[in-house]
């Protein structure tokens, strides 16, 4: 079973201010300094066991490695500590989707979703939850504004959106949930619990791909569910140990190693990110920018109040996709590939998985390059592509 939470807040939180989110993760830091007794390693372990000795009748912490695991303990009071809230480990991110759904959703009930959110959930949801029974609606980002939640047992929702980067108003979208018993579960795995607290803006719970900025190493593939709602954390986890989707305990310690700095990588990700955003934007000439932290967004008064900090991911249009693909062939500090929130920056064409996004749109992820280097190889690599921004052109002439 998971850890016991960290006490929540008497209310909703406001948007931390910078010195209470780094004394938030001094503490997390610093959580078992002095409290280790004698002789005690600070470092996790690794348990590498199937069973564990059990004699008589069943008792103890631990007595079938389907069910616990020292290493899941450890790692689930630290992901814990950064929701204040209890946490259950998965070895997916999609597979702390799954468990939301399976363990709170029953035939006849309704499942709300993005149509323009991380098309893996639509999947999960219309292909092996539809046939049991569960109707699921779908709806743009902008929509969930004033979409009414009557009716429906769960919403999973993101912000920003992903590939889109939209964004929603969490603690309204809460509200209105509550309103009509239904559970707001927010996917968070864009911002990561340092770039947004969703529990503390009302939702039920935050599920997270920890495969991305969490480890942040692009090694591992890993996910959990966080909550303060006892029931549904029980839910999970009983659907974890029946199911048996768990997570190895060397994946668990790799997730637990990259966590501690969580705070240096996110960081400096987003303020790379911010800076090339504003370079892009400034370029101009064939692209489009968008990103929640360039004043042009249509949600950046939102991204202000709601986010601390506008996330690693820019999203960049380019005329087609034949250019958008030479474009991240020709830049040295893109890798092509999937996914995002490791060290080393990366880009896609998010069209060819089948997200409604034009052909030339590209998914950019900011990693931890020396931002200066980045921002110029960007740059060249699109006036490689694009020819020479206007302002160089005009003054050429």
């Amino acid at each position: 079973m998971p850890q016991d939470s960290p006490k929540p807040p008497e209310s909703h939180d406001a948007v931390p201010t910078p010195q209470a989110r780094g004394e938030h993760f001094a503490r997390f830091l610093h959580r078992d300094s002095k409290s280790a007794p004698m002789g005690a390693v600070f470092a996790p372990t690794i348990t590498p066991t199937s069973l564990y000795a059990l004699p008589g009748d069943p008792a103890g912490a631990h007595q079938y490695a389907r069910w616990s695991n020292p290493g899941w303990s450890a790692l689930e009071a630290a992901l814990g500590e950064l929701d204040a809230a209890s946490a259950v480990i998965f070895p997916s991110g999609a597979a702390a989707i799954c468990s939301l759904f399976a363990s709170r959703l029953r035939p006849g009930e309704r499942l709300l979703l993005q149509a323009d959110g991380y098309m893996g959930t639509r999947v999960l949801a219309e292909k092996f939850f539809v046939p049991f029974g569960v109707q699921v609606d779908l709806c743009s980002t902008r929509e969930l504004a004033s979409r009414s939640f009557a009716g429906y047992r769960m919403a999973l929702v993101e912000s920003p959106s992903n590939p889109g980067l939209d964004l929603v108003d969490l603690r309204t979208c809460a509200a209105r949930a509550r309103e009509h018993d239904c559970w707001l579960v927010v996917d968070n795995t864009l911002m990561s619990p340092l770039g947004q607290q969703p529990l503390a803006l009302g939702a039920e719970a935050v599920v997270y791909s920890d495969t991305k900025i969490l480890n942040g190493h692009s090694d591992v593939l890993f996910g959990h569910v966080a909550s303060r709602n006892a029931e549904l954390i029980a839910g999970v986890s009983e659907w974890r140990r029946v199911a048996g989707a768990i997570p190895g305990p060397f994946e668990t310690w790799m997730v637990q190693r990259g966590l501690e700095t969580l705070e240096l990588r996110q960081e400096r990700m987003q303020a790379s990110a911010l800076a090339l955003a504003q370079a892009l934007a400034a370029r101009g000439g064939p692209l489009e920018v968008v990103y929640p932290g360039l004043p042009g967004h249509p949600a950046h008064a939102l991204a202000c109040a709601q986010m601390q900090g506008f996330g690693p991911l820019i999203g960049l249009t380019l005329p087609d996709r034949g250019t958008a693909e030479r474009f991240i062939q020709e830049c040295r500090y893109l890798r092509p590939a999937t996914s995002f929130g490791g060290l080393h920056a990366s880009a896609e064409c998010r069209a060819r998985w089948g997200d409604p996004v034009p052909g030339g749109f590209i998914r950019l992820s900011v990693g931890c390059e020396p931002p200066a280097a980045l921002q110029a190889e960007v740059l060249r690599a699109l006036d490689v592509v694009l020819g020479p921004p206007p302002a160089a052109a005009a003054g050429s002439r």
